[in-house]
């Protein structure tokens, strides 16, 4: 064939086509046949979704991890739940069983373009030829994060270190376009400290739903067992900066001429060593907050930028060497450092090297029972001094600080404790000594050798006879005690079983809570920033649920206390104290009494038409006597007011006088014809009532003893004026006890009296 110049050979373009289609459907069906989710459930293409749903769950109870023993369970177990995910939705089914492929979100042969888009961004080179889908790095396999592994081992160990977390997903195109990025910033933050995990959402759902990962590709940030999202581009920077503001502010203070003496004389105070790094740039190093965040518990950090001027004296003093960053290490002695370090290239592993092997005092105040568990391990001897805070025993303890440092032995670890803040550990170390520990008679040192024996608190020890005032010979008692102690194990005599330290370091209760507030607040304000309403939904459905509640509740007592107060709240003030019961269809509210007055309008409805099992209590009263006694009515019947069949009336004497002489006639006939009747005789369909006679004070006791008898109106005005009165209803509450319980004697009559009867004859006052 001779190609040449401007020529070309017209079957080329076919030939490659068809070899490129070739080795296209060649992977297509490669791919279709690695991974069938059919086969591995069991079912056929024709499946319904009852018959996957059945299949999966019969193979995920046989698969298992924690019923089958077999060491490949779990990847069964996470190949039936991926498959199951597949085929359980119908567009991903689709899409596998059309082009073998499962990522919804971007589906083969939509249209040209997308196809030809999808195609692109499917298709990369590599070491080797085309790869499709894209198979994992294999380097990335060591960042993979189970479950199990993570609450086990990254969860707690956020607490020291902040993690960096991808979520990716095997058919995740969009996850191609992220790794570059991923990769420089995996090399350049894994050196520095930073934790870093793969969450693969195809095999990890239970953990993506634990951290809230719904969608691939997505970054997360896990520092102190908190986890949140970065929302910016993924740019190298961006995610540098994502990690640096997740660290607690206040991790490293910026130290100058000015307050370096405080910093290192806190010492005391924190009962930690310090720190200070010394460098060139501005800004605190990543490398040494990260540092400064694994071992904030233990030492305190402060940065010296060397290029400030305000620094000069601070570099004077100690010598450093502008041309490399330099580490200085104090202790209790804040004149001279224990320790330095010097080195162009700081690495990770150097600082924290140097900052554990020096991450306590050389004599430190047990604060905690952390604390204590590790300065003073099972097995090992520990002398410890107690003490006081007060200025009479600061020379005794400076002397057991300078016996401290002239023997210090790996075998040996000296503290000393505060009686008054550890109380219950120094009454268990000094009862058989007879000590008095309260803080008015306790006025002395006392040197305890002991030996842990296990960690729940038993130990062996032995209290230095003679004390310890820092004398040379306190000390060299104390010296000799210790000698014997290395050549008799057998020297600590005693044992007891030691409480748990108080924790004098912790916050108070509202501090705590806080915090607690002040990061609870900040994930809601980040998750409705970046509208995670999958996240928020169940704290948006309880507000909005107490909110209605609280509003719907307030706008009914408002509803109600507009509409029904001004028509049925009895107004006491006034001459017209009338209550239409008619015109209230609710029943009475517990604030206020309601009471009627019988009219020619409501005595029909109230009283003679009243329906059965009903009563209505009626008050007889004069205009003179109205306002005094309805004030005193409604505070004896407000007990009894509850009730919907318990009415309560008034009936006004000086307009209706002829009513209660109508009444009692009405009762004496009708006694007077019972006495007559025949035994067989059916009774008629009589009304009846009981009567209260008001307190009276005067002559004649009796008057105020009969509940059924009614005295004249002479008699009765008689009465009034001796006596206020709002008294003559005194005893009405138990004359109402007594109503309700059936025990008054009935007066029946056979019809009630009209009131326009009543109101027309001529007759005495009632």
């Amino acid at each position: 064939v001779n190609v040449g110049r401007g020529h070309r050979y017209p079957g080329t373009c076919p030939v490659i086509l068809a070899i490129f289609l070739l080795n296209l459907t060649v992977q297509l069906v490669k791919t279709s046949s690695d991974y069938d989710p059919y086969k591995i459930l069991g079912v056929s293409r024709s499946a319904s979704q009852a018959e996957i749903k059945k299949a999966y769950k019969s193979l995920a109870r046989e698969w298992h991890p924690d019923k089958n023993k077999d060491p490949k369970a779990e990847d069964m177990f996470i190949k039936i739940s991926k498959s199951y995910e597949i085929l359980s939705n119908e567009e991903r089914r689709s899409n596998f069983d059309r082009y073998g492929q499962m990522d919804d979100n971007q589906p083969f042969g939509q249209s040209q373009h997308h196809g030809f888009r999808s195609f692109h961004n499917s298709f990369y080179f590599d070491e080797s030829f085309f790869h499709f889908p894209r198979s994992r790095d294999f380097a990335d396999s060591k960042y993979l994060l189970h479950h199990a592994q993570f609450n086990s081992d990254v969860l707690p160990d956020s607490h020291k270190r902040p993690y960096l977390i991808k979520v990716t997903y095997e058919w995740c195109f969009a996850c191609i376009h992220i790794e570059p990025v991923w990769k420089e910033t995996v090399q350049e933050l894994e050196p520095l400290g930073v934790g870093i995990g793969i969450v693969d959402l195809g095999y990890e759902r239970r953990l993506a739903n634990q951290l809230g990962a719904h969608r691939a590709p997505s970054i997360i940030g896990l520092v102190n067992g908190r986890v949140t999202f970065f929302h910016q581009a993924v740019v190298r920077e961006h995610l540098r900066q994502f990690i640096e503001d997740l660290l607690p502010h206040k991790l490293v203070e910026r130290i100058t001429d000015n307050n370096y003496l405080a910093f290192l004389d806190n010492w005391h105070v924190e009962n930690k060593p310090s720190v200070l790094l010394f460098d060139q740039v501005p800004i605190v190093p990543l490398l040494y907050k990260l540092t400064a965040f694994a071992f904030r518990d233990y030492v305190r950090f402060g940065y010296v930028d060397q290029g400030d001027t305000h620094c000069t004296r601070l570099l004077r003093q100690f010598n450093i060497n502008t041309y490399a960053p330099t580490m200085l290490l104090f202790k209790e002695d804040t004149e001279k450092p224990v320790d330095i370090i010097q080195a162009r290239g700081m690495k990770r592993q150097i600082m924290d090297e140097f900052v554990s092997n020096n991450k306590f005092l050389q004599v430190p105040r047990l604060v905690n029972q952390q604390l204590f568990d590790e300065l003073c391990p099972v097995k090992q001897y520990c002398v410890l001094l107690i003490t006081g805070e007060d200025q009479a025993f600061l020379p005794g303890n400076k002397a057991f600080l300078d016996f401290a440092s002239a023997n210090r032995k790996e075998v040996l670890r000296f503290a000393y404790v505060y009686q008054r803040h550890q109380q219950p550990l120094c009454q268990a170390l000094l009862h058989s000594q007879g000590f008095t520990l309260s803080s008015g008679q306790w006025q002395k040192h006392t040197v305890v050798i002991l030996e842990r024996r296990s960690q729940a608190g038993k130990v062996l020890y032995r209290s230095v006879s003679g004390g310890w005032n820092g004398s040379e010979e306190d000390k060299y008692h104390l010296h000799e005690q210790l000698e014997l102690l290395q050549k008799d194990p057998t020297y600590l005599t005693s044992d007891a079983t030691l409480p748990e330290l108080n924790n004098e370091m912790a916050p108070i209760f509202i501090i705590q809570w806080m915090n607690a507030a002040y990061d609870y607040i900040l994930q809601i304000y980040d998750d409705l920033l970046y509208s995670n309403w999958r996240e928020m939904m169940p704290i948006l459905s309880l507000i909005f649920s107490a909110l209605f509640i609280l509003f719907g509740t307030v706008i009914i007592q408002a509803m109600n206390f507009h509409f029904s107060t001004p028509v049925c709240e009895l107004n006491i003030q006034s001459s017209e104290s009338v209550l239409l019961i008619g015109q209230c269809s609710r029943p009475p509210k517990k604030d206020f009494v309601e009471v009627t007055e019988l009219t020619d309008i409501t005595y029909t409805s109230n009283l003679v038409k009243l329906r059965p099992g009903h009563i209505n209590v009626v008050l007889v009263l004069t205009n003179a006597s109205k306002n005094a006694l309805l004030r005193k009515f409604a505070k004896e019947v407000f007990s009894f007011s509850g009730t919907q069949t318990l009415h309560f009336s008034f009936l006004n004497a000086d307009k209706h006088r002829h009513w209660m002489p109508s009444l009692l006639r009405s009762a004496s006939d009708a006694t007077d014809r019972e006495g007559h009747s025949d035994e067989d005789e059916e009774p008629s369909d009589y009304k009846y009532f009981c009567l209260f006679r008001p307190v009276f004070t005067g002559d004649d006791p009796n008057d105020s003893s009969t509940e059924t008898s009614f005295s004249s109106d002479s008699r009765r005005k008689s009465r009034s004026r001796s006596r206020s009165i709002h008294h003559k209803l005194d005893r009405l509450g138990l004359w109402m006890e007594r109503l309700m319980e059936g025990t008054l004697p009935r007066l029946q009559v056979p019809v009630w009296p009209s009131l326009d009867e009543t109101a027309n004859s001529s007759s005495t006052d009632s």
